[in-house]
């Protein structure tokens, strides 16, 4: 980023992600601006969210940072038709102000059926801790190729021999920035990195497709289960394409915060979205079952009857 460049983002994100994009534009005189994808979650369309993410970009846009589902709504971003609009304001502009499309993908990694290097993004960053099981702490970011030379290191790395050959030699480093230049320095918690091994080598035999289709049916069961409570209101859209794992929703006359303690008191983990706006939130997992799904929902509809 330099001074003048725009850094493009939602207003759906993450405390993590603006205050990551405030500390980056500070510090390279940039800046950043925000806007909604849609006004209901519940409501959103493709066209609608691709159509918002077309008209935000203005000429100094640099970088365009979402996140592939949101754990305030479970909204599921059709990410790889918001990469094609992208390519398409790209195609007139020079290599260097091209918009970068840089996506958070914890919550969809190891709950969706897509394949990383064929969405369409620039950047793709996720924890392990999440749909993938790994331990907390851990994490991926997947580039394309010619994308790494693009950043900077900020902790001197410990898993490239060339920083190291370059100090002893008292010289620059030599050729661009690469993935293991940017990998966070000192030791690292090998233990960490092999449980992640383990953790993705569980998903590759389970298959990608079978794991996401299971995700898939114990949501939709939940969503649709929720949506005919009438005191009820559901926000994750109903449309399996626009969700993954994450059902958000209110109970008429409850707090998020009292939901979430009245469905523990029934021996069920629910949770609420740390955002300005609250909901509570069911997520069903590789662990759970149809019938543990109908008891949440259950429970979730005496609450609303009470």
């Amino acid at each position: 980023l330099r001074p003048g460049d725009e850094v493009l983002v939602t207003t759906h994100d993450h405390f993590s992600h603006h205050e990551a994009i405030r500390f980056a534009t500070e510090r390279n005189g940039a800046s950043v601006r925000k806007f909604a994808l849609f006004d209901e979650a519940s409501t959103a369309t493709v066209d609608g969210i691709v159509t918002r993410v077309h008209d935000a970009v203005r000429p100094a846009t640099r970088v365009l940072g979402i996140t592939w589902v949101h754990s305030s709504t479970g909204m599921r971003l059709p990410v790889r038709q918001i990469a094609e609009a992208l390519r398409e304001v790209n195609r007139g502009r020079a290599g260097n102000e091209r918009v970068l499309l840089v996506v958070d993908g914890v919550h969809g990694l190891g709950a969706a059926d897509e394949t990383v290097a064929a969405m369409g993004c620039d950047f793709f960053c996720a924890g392990a801790h999440k749909w993938i099981f790994g331990p907390r702490g851990t994490g991926i970011v997947w580039a394309r190729a010619e994308n790494w030379a693009r950043l900077k290191p900020l902790i001197p790395s410990f898993s490239d021999s060339e920083l190291f050959t370059a100090w002893t030699e008292e010289r620059p480093p030599a050729g661009p920035s690469n993935a293991n230049q940017v990998t966070p320095g000192g030791f690292l918690a090998f233990e960490h990195q092999w449980a992640m091994g383990a953790a993705f080598r569980m998903h590759q035999q389970m298959g990608r497709a079978r794991v996401a289709g299971r995700i898939r049916e114990l949501n939709g069961r939940c969503k649709a289960g929720l949506q005919e409570i009438r005191a009820v209101k559901l926000h994750t859209p109903l449309d399996p394409e626009l969700s993954a794992g994450i059902c958000c929703f209110e109970v008429e006359g409850l707090s998020p915060d009292a939901v979430v303690k009245a469905l523990l008191a029934r021996k069920i983990v629910a949770s609420t979205s740390p955002y300005k706006v609250s909901y509570a939130r069911l997520a069903a997992g590789l662990f759970n079952t149809p019938k543990e799904v109908d008891t949440a929902v259950a429970a979730v509809r005496t609450l609303a009857t009470a």
